[in-house]
């Protein structure tokens, strides 16, 4: 029932390439929506854009301005009018497929975004080699997301071919926003996901290398991104500084506090001032500030501990110094808590049947946060289970502009999986 057809496999390699050369940052990747949209129609399987499911008012961190040229860059890349009003704005797919047999809803999910990363041109690395570098000046697929997204095209065409055979449903998305943990809290609350019994994610690299695959119990971060912004009063600073009111001494007090929050005794807990941006000229007394801060804990309650500390000290800082100040959150995902003993050994036991697939590892934490957890908690809050798995590459660091991830090798080991796993627990009697 595995379908290995060399054309899926090839077509999956040719949509990973083209995306990459197209990367979009999150919230703006129509280019993207389209091109997995066009797909889903030839393949006869209904979707849903992002208007249609998100819980727009769960909508975190995105840009009007960004938006508003990735559309103006579309519309000159060929997606037609139609297609971006159709999209209300809002970038993000969900395909369903409906076997006509009576079965569970299975869910998988895939993330669309590029990162701000300008991709490197050194002649060894694999995207020169291939001729599919990023077109686009500063950002690149350098976390795997081009893959992720191909590798579910790869499997609702699989799905599709296979759709008398199979049973119940499945829903194949495709969400927007990942990076800075943005879109995941939408999709979550648009409540297309509540019917789901089963929902599996995956991401290349982190922790396994080419050859591995790792199934994740546990361990993502929770995490919450938050941007604060202080407004003082302006001042010459020689002829009238007690008129001033400065931002800038504000939001370094507040920084310092910030990096002394006590960790907690019930897990682990971080706190990261990652840039801090204040001042017009060295005789002004300068009157606006902004801070870009992140939180993390392992559980979501521990992650709050620190945002409520975040807060309070800028609260302060606020009346100290007489400034106002805006806090925004503009991100954030919670810890992954999957169903280590159901979609956990079976996922194991089908990775360990995969050609491409040397060593299958259990993992218990990894130092990094995700949004597909947001996902995963509204699935299991209304009676679904979940699993999650890495598949590894050979890379120097997800982020960097020499990212590399083997896509020969890679791409078909999690195709493989993927469709081993709907044939065993969607395959009609």
């Amino acid at each position: 029932m595995n379908d290995k057809s060399s054309d899926l496999i090839d077509q999956m390699l040719q949509d990973r390439r083209h995306i990459h050369r197209r990367p979009e940052l999150g919230w703006t990747e129509f280019e993207t929506t389209s091109y997995v949209a066009n797909r889903l129609e030839r393949l006869g399987i209904e979707y849903q854009l992002g208007i249609d499911f998100l819980d727009i008012s769960s909508v975190q961190g995105r840009d009007e301005k960004l938006v508003n040229k990735a559309i103006e860059r579309a519309l000159e890349h060929g997606v037609p009018q139609s297609f971006i009003e159709k999209t209300g704005g809002y970038t993000g797919i969900v395909g369903i497929l409906d076997t006509g047999n009576p079965g569970p809803t299975i869910a998988i999910r895939a993330d669309l975004d590029a990162v701000p990363v300008q991709e490197t041109s050194a002649a060894e690395h694999e995207a020169v080699k291939g001729n599919y570098v990023s077109e686009i000046p500063g950002v690149m697929h350098a976390c795997g997301h081009d893959a992720h997204t191909a590798i579910l095209l790869a499997v609702a065409e699989w799905s599709a071919r296979n759709r008398e055979r199979l049973s119940g449903k499945i829903k194949f998305v495709f969400q927007p926003a990942e990076e800075g943990v943005r879109g995941g809290l939408a999709v979550a609350a648009g409540g297309a996901l509540d019917d789901v019994d089963e929902i599996v994610c995956f991401h290349i690299g982190s922790e396994c290398k080419l050859g591995e695959v790792g199934i994740c119990e546990g361990g993502y971060l929770a995490t919450t991104k938050l941007n604060v912004s202080f407004e003082g009063a302006p001042a010459h600073a020689g002829s009238n500084p007690e008129a001033g009111k400065s931002a800038l001494l504000a939001a370094c007090n507040a920084a310092t506090l910030i990096a002394g929050i006590p960790r907690h005794s019930g897990g682990l807990t971080r706190v990261c001032v990652g840039r801090l941006e204040a001042g017009e000229s060295r005789n002004v007394i300068p009157a606006h500030a902004r801070m870009e801060i992140e939180t993390r804990g392992a559980t979501s309650e521990l992650d709050a501990f620190m945002v409520d500390h975040v807060k309070r000290i800028v609260r302060g800082t606020e009346a100290a110094f007489d400034v106002k100040a805006k806090i925004e959150i503009v991100g954030s995902a919670a810890n992954l808590e999957t169903d280590p003993d159901v979609l956990a050994p079976r996922l194991a036991k089908i990775a360990e049947k995969t050609d491409l697939v040397e060593r299958t590892k259990f993992i218990s934490f990894v130092p990094a946060s995700e949004d597909c957890t947001w996902l995963i908690r509204r699935v299991r809050e209304h009676g679904g289970k979940a699993g999650y798995f890495l598949f590894g590459c050979n890379h120097q660091g997800h982020h960097k502009g020499d990212f590399s991830i083997q896509d020969d090798k890679t791409l078909p080991a999690a195709f493989e999986i993927l469709t081993r796993y709907l044939a065993e627990r969607n395959a009609g009697d």
